[in-house]
């Protein structure tokens, strides 16, 4: 696993400190301790392919104006079989430095022999990172922001693998608590509903799911008889499941208390919410490593065994009957309630619990979450907890994410054009390809807005990122097919360094960025990083197609050079596609 940019700025540093221990033993500069000092790639090329600021921070300690201190550096670097072949002064003492040929042609090189290893790190140094995400309601269907949160964290989760670390990735199940009572009620009134007398006429008619509700419960969706409280859930999944249900057994559940009659009807649409949860993020290519319950750590005692950890620190007290955590002690705007007075735990509870789990029963040295923004609030708290309990709270990460907004010829979208309902994972990926939705959602850092343009997902044309992308690496399929057809083959003798043109430096010099890009992305959690680099590594392609012609090259030698950079290119968007588990085809 190379990094020819690393090596280039590690080799160059060290250059520059045997030029400085050149002029103390000549006694030219003083022996002082010499400041921190940068190695930086200018945004601007001309200005060499690496610059420092040595002679700029220096001048205070040694006393000498920056030009002359860059000078007498000058005077003393020495170049010479390093990956660099010329410097230059520029302005008040800024110092350029320019690559030689055999580093372009090393990149080349490299790239095409690690394959699909080129881009991999060991930044992480196989540290153990638990990603948690979309952590959907199973009481429902999965809603867009899980859509741009399970592309958000499974591509994180890829670019931490990339980077070196051991990752894993997490669904925690919210499978107790007040969502599921609301659940077990909402299913138990649309039950009783369907096996009211009106309902079960109404049942043993040839209706389609559609035509069944509006006939029981109307247009308003309730029905007179068990009607539904504001706060229930009035989906379209509930009644299919109570009406399965009865389809199934009948009206069995209905001499039942309501307590039962819910825990039956629980235990029935749970496990198939579930089920189709995986289901649906299996289709967007997300496969999780766990599916952490919260149902365990209840069954478990580990929620209540929290409360008392955290009586013991001393940062409790009861107030009227309720037992309050001292946030405040940690910085926390205000405290807040751990145990009810009628004994139930809030649900932060099982969160600390869940938490204490991952980074000390299961000791990951690192936990991320992709959350919505709205979590703001919750994760200072959070982190008190975790704080009181004796837990390094730094080991707890959280991405957090803004809303989606869903445009369609240029207003946003609110119903789903099939269902008339709000639109979800499984509908939105029904008029999408999932690689367009993977890879817009990772378009934007996770904590900015975002606008999703339905129709230019869809669009196959360069304005398409997606698209563009793809059809570089399709392009160079197409390309390297006809040349072989033509007799004309990839040659790994082939003489690299005399590639020198423009776009072929500036897109040699792009490949090379790619396990920094890697590095980076991983460092702030940002995959955006990723499809920037492939859009712009598709960009540098197509210029140097087009201004540096393949097949008619001015000679056999540079046709063979250009060959293999575009197969190096070729294996660096198939890599950088592949972190997004993205399709890269070969024709299109």
């Amino acid at each position: 696993m190379s990094n020819l940019i690393k090596n280039a700025s590690e080799q160059l540093r060290e250059i520059i400190y045997n030029a400085l221990g050149i002029l103390v033993s000549k006694e030219m500069i003083p022996a002082v301790p010499m400041p921190v000092f940068n190695i930086e790639i200018p945004a601007d090329k001309s200005h060499g392919d690496f610059a420092s600021n040595i002679a700029m921070v220096s001048a205070k300690a040694l006393r000498m104006p920056p030009k002359k201190i860059a000078e007498l550096i000058a005077s003393e670097i020495v170049l010479e079989n390093s990956c660099f072949e010329k410097m230059e002064i520029a302005g008040p003492g800024f110092m350029n430095f320019f690559l030689a040929k055999k580093w372009f042609a090393d990149v080349v090189k490299t790239s095409l022999n690690e394959g699909d290893d080129y881009g991999k790190t060991d930044y992480g140094k196989g540290k153990r990172i638990l990603v948690e995400f979309v952590s959907a309601n199973p009481t429902g269907p999965m809603h867009i922001g899980n859509a741009r949160g399970g592309a958000i964290g499974d591509c994180l989760a890829s670019v931490l693998q990339w980077a070196g670390y051991h990752v894993e990735r997490e669904f925690y199940v919210n499978d107790a608590g007040n969502q599921i009572e609301k659940f077990g009620k909402s299913l138990s009134l649309r039950y009783m509903q369907i096996c009211s007398e009106e309902g079960q006429k109404i049942c043993s008619l040839d209706y389609n799911m559609e035509d069944f509700c509006k006939s029981i419960y109307g247009e308003e969706g309730n029905a007179p008889e068990f009607p539904m409280p504001e706060d229930s859930y009035r989906g379209m999944d509930i009644i299919e499941h109570a009406k399965n249900y009865f389809d199934e057994y009948g009206a069995v559940l209905s001499g039942q208390s309501e307590e039962e009659r819910k825990k039956f009807l629980v235990e029935y649409a749970l496990p198939k919410n579930i089920a189709g949860l995986e289901n649906d993020l299996k289709k967007y290519r997300i496969v999780y490593d766990n599916w952490f319950r919260e149902s365990k750590l209840h069954e478990s005692g580990e929620t209540m065994k929290i409360v008392e950890k955290l009586k013991e620190t001393g940062h409790t007290y009861e107030q009227e009957g309720a037992v309050w955590f001292k946030a405040t002690d940690f910085g926390v705007d205000k405290d807040f309630v751990l145990v009810r007075a009628n004994g139930i735990p809030t649900y932060v509870v099982p969160d600390i619990a869940y938490h204490y789990d991952k980074l000390v029963t299961r000791n990951f040295d690192k936990a991320i979450n992709v959350l919505g923004a709205d979590h703001h609030g919750y994760v200072p708290r959070l982190k008190s907890a975790l704080t009181a309990l004796g837990v390094d709270a730094e080991k707890l990460d959280v991405v957090l994410m803004q809303m989606v907004r869903l445009v369609r010829n240029g207003e946003t979208v609110k119903l789903s054009k099939r269902s008339g309902k709000a639109i979800t994972l499984v509908t939105l990926l029904d008029e999408i390809p999932i690689d367009a939705a993977r890879f817009f959602f990772n378009m934007r850092e996770a904590n900015s807005q975002f606008e999703f343009d339905l129709d230019l997902a869809v669009e196959k044309s360069s304005q398409n990122p997606v698209y563009y992308v793809q059809y570089a690496h399709a392009r160079i399929c197409s390309l390297i097919a006809n040349l072989e057809a033509e007799g004309i083959k990839y040659n790994p003798e082939a003489d690299l360094s005399i590639l020198s043109e423009k776009s072929e430096i500036e897109l040699i010099r792009h490949i090379a960025e790619l396990p920094d890009t890697v590095n980076s992305s991983a460092k702030t959690y940002d995959p955006a990083k990723i499809t920037k680099y492939a859009v712009e590594l598709a960009s540098l392609f197509h210029r140097f197609y087009d201004s540096c012609s393949v097949k008619n090259a001015e000679s056999d030698e540079l046709r063979l050079a250009r060959l293999s950079l575009c197969i190096s290119t070729r294996q660096v968007l198939k890599n950088t596609l592949s972190i997004l588990n993205i399709d890269y085809p070969e024709k299109m």
